[in-house]
Order: structure tokens, then C-alpha cells, then sequence
């Protein structure tokens, strides 16, 4: 089960629950599956919504309800809404299904969990003999804390062997994630890495993933041409690292890919480090079909940038769009992640780091800050909010809480006023 999302805000930028359906490939053929997608937007009951339509790169907006701010986040002037199917979706969906006797949760965001403990509640109310097993950044990153949502089995971090000998089922690693369990599938993912080599402060990778290692690019390769064989338009990375040592990974992954002959749009949401783009990495990655480029970028600040891990610097990245250019990318579709509302903002120059991005020809995206519990900016915020209540961790409420609201506002409307003149 994938959980609805309480947020104040959510988007479909490829979302997909993409390590319960690795969990669930490994046991392919050894039990019996079903799915309950809260945020599908696919599902037969989104298709009345008109407003859910997707964009060209299957893209596009969630059902949401309105509902109360939780008590610790009701001075935030934003509304707070539950996004996903209806929660009388699942009910109808249980009475059409057989017994069940687990029950795998993916979670995500750590604030993220009221949609978590919906869910187990229900679940409870229709079968309270199944096992539930959550796993995900939720269970990693605030494990105290989601000792409480009444699950049967937490799995934390990426080891798995708790969770096989709870099923008492000895898992294949070389099997692809289970696509197939979706009834109409157009958007999905892939991972050809684990991990990340650079350690910055404001970045919970390190923490859930570990170092940085390659996957194994067969698995990878078998994985697309599945998503391929069930017509997926749109495959989304959700790697950390996907351009490091790009002779080992990305290249020969993108050369096969090209050799294959299959057309698939790609997309990098999780963000390209710009240093590693160089003119014959960004001319195959056009060729092979990349079709948005995300960058992370964050400050043109070098003091700033020195001081969270030194992921990439200005002329680095003004190297990136350049060789991008070259290569036939579309300025509308190039854009470079800034963070708003991190606790060293003063050092962080936003402002002038958004003119920057701007004067490359690029689009600019201000990514709000979350202060992730663990993380050296995150336990920096203490001061200001309690990191024991997840919710607290809200990216939305954060920004306000450092900046302001009406400060908030004005960069974000800078951000669109900038953007207006980038590409269509």
C-alpha cells in the first residue's frame, strides 16, 4: 500500500513507491499481490477528475481535501489538505479482495505519517489479524517515533534480512521491481546507484542509504525493458549520485539503451550534480532520451556551498547548461534546484543565487528546506522546532517559521516572475 499524503502542498513529479515495488519484484512468484496506490493518478476513480490531467512528461496535480492544520502547525497560513483517492476508495477496494496475511507500507517523507496511520487503522478495521510491515525514510529517519503507528514489523535503513525471515521467504535480488501489479502503468522508475559520495549537511542520504554503490546494470537494464513492455512513456531516476563515475554507470547503462532501440522519456527529479556533465555525457543523454534535467545547485555562494559539502560550485554549473545547450536540451526543460528557508540563509545569498540560474538561460525551482532529524542542518534547527514531532520536519511550514511568511512569499514570486521569461 502506498499512503495518501497530508501535506500542504504535493505534486506528481513521477512519484512512485519505488522501493516497496523492489521489496515485492525479489518475491515475484512466491506469493500473491495486490495494490492499493492512494496516489495513483491513474486509478479509474482520478480519471473523473479533469483537473488531474497529466502534462507532456506525465506530470500533474493530485485529488486533494481540504482538511484542519494539525495543532502544532496551525499558525502556518496555508491550507492543509489529505491528497489521494478518497478514503472510502479503500474500502470499496478490500470487499473485492481475497484475505490478505501481510500488509507492505511504503513510507517517505517523516511528516508524511498521518496518511501512514490512516492507513493502519484501516487496515486493522477490515483484517486485525494481517501483519503490517512498514519500511521506508519515515521508519529510518524517525524510528522512535514510528514505533507508535502499531506496526507489526519496522524495517529500517536498506537491510532486508528482518523483514525475509519474518515472511519466512527466501528472496531473488536479480528480479526487477513488480510493475506489472499496476492495471494501467505510463510513468516509472529506475535506480542504477545506491548511495551518495558527498556528505552535505542538509542531505539524509548518507544516513539511509549509506556510500555510494552501483547496481548492477543488467538488473537495471532488464527493469526498463519491462516499464517498456507495459508502455511506459515516462521513467523517472530516483538516484542520488546518477552522474558519478559515469564510465562504470551512467555511460555504458545510456549506450546499451541507444544499442536497444527503445524510446522512452527520461527524467532526473532527484537532481544531476552539474560537475560531472561533460559535452559527450550531455550530447548521450539527449540522445538516449533525457528530457528534463534537473541540477542541484542550491547557492552561488562559494563560502555557503564550502560550508554544506561543496557539491557544486557557480562556474560549474554555468559549465552544465552550456554543454546541455550544446547538446539540443531545451532551456524550459533544464531546471536548477535552490533551497529556500535553510537555517544559513544570510551566508546563502538566495536572492542573488536565483538572478544567477536566471542569467544562464535556465529555470529556477526554490526547494523549501526540511530539517531532517540526524542531519548536521537539521539538528541545527532544535532551536527553533521540535524535531521529535515529524511533522514539525514540514518543508512547506519550515520556510515560513525561518523567513516569514510575507519573505517567503516574495521569493517564490520572484522565482515564477524569473521564470516567465525561460523558455514557453
Amino acid at each position: 500500500m502506498n499512503p495518501p499524503i497530508y501535506d500542504f502542498a504535493a505534486y506528481d513529479f513521477w512519484l512512485k513507491p519505488y522501493g516497496m515495488l523492489s521489496v515485492a519484484g525479489m518475491i515475484r512468484g512466491k506469493a500473491d499481490f495486490a495494490l492499493f496506490d492512494y496516489i495513483d493518478r491513474l486509478n479509474p476513480f482520478m480519471a473523473t477528475q479533469k483537473q488531474l490531467e497529466s502534462d507532456q512528461w506525465g506530470r500533474g496535480m493530485f485529488y486533494f481535501e481540504k482538511i484542519s492544520n494539525p495543532d502544532c502547525l496551525k499558525d502556518i497560513p496555508r491550507y492543509f489538505r489529505r491528497f489521494g483517492l478518497p478514503r472510502t476508495e479503500l474500502a470499496n477496494f478490500l470487499k473485492n479482495e481475497k484475505s490478505f496475511v501481510f500488509v507492505l507500507i511504503q513510507t517517505t517523507m517523516t511528516y508524511w505519517y498521518p496518511g501512514v496511520y490512516e492507513v493502519i487503522e484501516d487496515i486493522r478495521s477490515f483484517s486485525p489479524e494481517a501483519k503490517i510491515i512498514l519500511g521506508g525514510n519515515y521508519v529510518t529517519l524517525s524510528r522512535s517515533h514510528a514505533e507508535k503507528s502499531g506496526a507489526d514489523l519496522l524495517i529500517h535503513g536498506t537491510n532486508l534480512e528482518p523483514l525475509w525471515k519474518f515472511l519466512s521467504i527466501t528472496p531473488d535480488q536479480s528480479q526487477p521491481a513488480l510493475w506489472e501489479v499496476y492495471k494501467d502503468l505510463k510513468t516509472g522508475v529506475l535506480k542504477l546507484t545506491d548511495g551518495c559520495p558527498f556528505n552535505c549537511t542538509y542531505c539524509s542520504v548518507p544516513k539511509v542509504y549509506g556510500k555510494f554503490k552501483p547496481r548492477n546494470l543488467e538488473h537495471a537494464f532488464d527493469e526498463l525493458k519491462l516499464l517498456y513492455d507495459l508502455s511506459a512513456e515516462n521513467v523517472a531516476f530516483y538516484d542520488d549520485a546518477l552522474l558519478f563515475e559515469p564510465e562504470k554507470v551512467i555511460i555504458p547503462f545510456l549506450k546499451k539503451v541507444v544499442n536497444s532501440g527503445i524510446k522512452i522519456n527520461f527524467h532526473t527529479p532527484n537532481a544531476l550534480n552539474a560537475r560531472f556533465i561533460t559535452n559527450d555525457l550531455a550530447k548521450l543523454m539527449v540522445q538516449a532520451g533525457f528530457k528534463t534535467f534537473y541540477l542541484g545547485f542550491e547557492s552561488a555562494s562559494t563560502k555557503w556551498q564550502k560550508q554544506t559539502g561543496s557539491k557544486v560550485f557557480s562556474q560549474e554549473l554555468a559549465h552544465a547548461v552550456e554543454r546541455l545547450f550544446d547538446a539540443g536540451a531545451e532551456a524550459k526543460n533544464i531546471t536548477a534546484y535552490q533551497i529556500l528557508g535553510h537555517p544559513q540563509g544570510d551566508m546563502q545569498e538566495l536572492e542573488e543565487s536565483m538572478h544567477f540560474v536566471h542569467s544562464l538561460g535556465i529555470r529556477g525551482m526554490l526547494a523549501d528546506f526540511s530539517p531532517i532529524p540526524g542531519t548536521p542542518d537539521g539538528e541545527s534547527c532544535r532551536r527553533w522546532v521540535n524535531l521529535d514531532e515529524p511533522l514539525m520536519h514540514n518543508k512547506t511550514a519550515f520556510p515560513i517559521i525561518m523567513l516569514g511568511f510575507n519573505e517567503s512569499n516574495r521569493l517564490k514570486d520572484l522565482q515564477r516572475q524569473l521564470n516567465r521569461t525561460i523558455g514557453n
